[in-house]
């Protein structure tokens, strides 16, 4: 499968998941976006179309750990379920992007789910 139809599909897919998860004041959207190397998370409230608490791969209490990206995509998702209390937010809507929840998805969600963060 080429790269121009992989993103297609993906986009097809992000676009479908979208109609369905619409984030809130009272339950935002977790938005996830992976990269090849890196792993981005965010809590956006999409009626008043801001960002109320992010975390990726690249924030420098992370940006230091060596080991797997799957385990560091845990950390990404304890991070920002931490961030998210401290915001007052304690339920979300997932939103995994057009991304199977598989892997490096999966594992953000449940660190996200152990750190208290309920979706």
């Amino acid at each position: 499968m080429s790269t121009d139809k992989k993103f297609v599909r993906r986009t097809k897919i992000r676009y479908r998941i979208r109609k369905k998860a619409w984030g809130t004041a009272e339950r935002p959207r977790l938005a996830v976006f992976r990269s090849n190397k890196e792993i981005y998370a965010q809590i956006i409230d999409d009626l008043s179309g801001h960002t109320l608490a992010s975390a990726s791969s690249r924030d420098a209490a992370i940006a230091g750990t060596k080991g797997p990206k799957v385990d560091v995509s845990k950390l990404v998702g304890e991070a920002l379920a931490e961030k998210a209390k401290a915001a007052g937010i304690s339920a979300v809507i997932f939103d995994r992007g057009g991304y199977l929840y598989h892997g490096r998805v999966k594992a953000l969600a449940e660190g996200a789910r152990e750190k208290g963060l309920n979706f």
